[in-house]
């Protein structure tokens, strides 16, 4: 029988909490959304349009 060691917080490394999941607090959670909000994290994919070519288009 293996035990799986517990979860830690993406962000701080610190143990996991059920109430913040994945995340150790608020605080961590917070951090992440902002992170993804201000562009700090990406998906790779190919280039978005930009809205004034989609205009030039009409």
């Amino acid at each position: 029988m293996s035990m799986s060691a517990p979860a830690k917080c993406p962000l701080c490394r610190k143990p996991a909490s059920d109430a913040h999941a994945p995340f150790c607090s608020a605080g961590c959670q917070d951090r992440d959304l902002l992170n993804w909000l201000g562009e700090a994290y990406a998906v790779s994919g190919p280039p978005a349009d930009e809205p004034e070519s989609l205009l030039d288009k009409r």
